[in-house]
């Protein structure tokens, strides 16, 4: 079947917020952590939800620690989110020829929102699934579900897009096609571990798997 169903993570796929997540965990880490933890050491902490990581640390202050990270990703986020090259002209183009399009986040919707709207995405995108609308994140199917009932398509038309295991495994679980972004800060090697549909290098490799045509 046809894919005309997009469904995007954020952080890492659609918009380039490693140094700025990098940076919140640090700053907070160092805190309650102090000289405990590295850059290396925090790159497993992307992408899973901040309780889930925070609650791992400190199971008695997590909800403080979050609250810390959070104020600091707000502060810094304008200055520290960057762009993928080609991510908005192809996101564009999508949009343009009427394929249906979703974010589906672990951030809660509102963070979501600041960096969709920093980079002018949010002028493609109607559905945003964050944290904060679904009882159970990624990996759960939850949130794909979600994204797929409000967009009014099935997991056959779908495709999910992300950077990290539990984008591909949330597609999995939802019974839909996965791609994996070859930009991932976490490297091509430990995406194909878990064995997506496609390994994306560039936007335009989106392009070609939904049959837009390229001129």
């Amino acid at each position: 079947m046809k894919k005309t169903t997009l469904l995007f993570d954020l952080d890492g796929t659609l918009i380039d917020t490693n140094e700025l997540i990098i940076a919140s965990f640090l700053h907070t880490l160092d805190k309650y952590r102090p000289n405990q933890y590295t850059r290396e050491t925090v790159l497993p902490f992307i992408g899973p939800p901040l309780q889930d990581t925070f609650q791992m640390i400190d199971p008695e202050k997590w909800e403080e620690m979050v609250e810390v990270y959070r104020t600091h990703n707000h502060t810094f986020h304008d200055q520290l989110v960057t762009d993928y090259p080609g991510v908005y002209e192809g996101i564009k183009k999508l949009h343009d020829l009427g394929y249906k399009l979703a974010i589906v986040t672990t951030k809660k919707n509102q963070t979501a929102q600041m960096g969709l709207k920093l980079k002018g995405l949010d002028l493609f995108f109607d559905v945003v699934i964050g944290l904060d609308d679904v009882s159970r994140a990624k990996p759960d199917p939850e949130p794909i579900e979600k994204a797929l009932a409000a967009l009014g398509s099935t997991k056959e038309e779908a495709i999910m897009i992300g950077d990290n295991s539990h984008d591909i495994l949330a597609g999995k679980n939802a019974g839909v096609t996965t791609a994996a972004v070859g930009w991932a800060i976490k490297g091509q090697e430990y995406l194909k571990s878990y064995q997506p549909d496609y390994i994306l290098q560039t936007m335009d490799d989106l392009l070609d798997i939904v049959g837009v045509t390229q001129k």
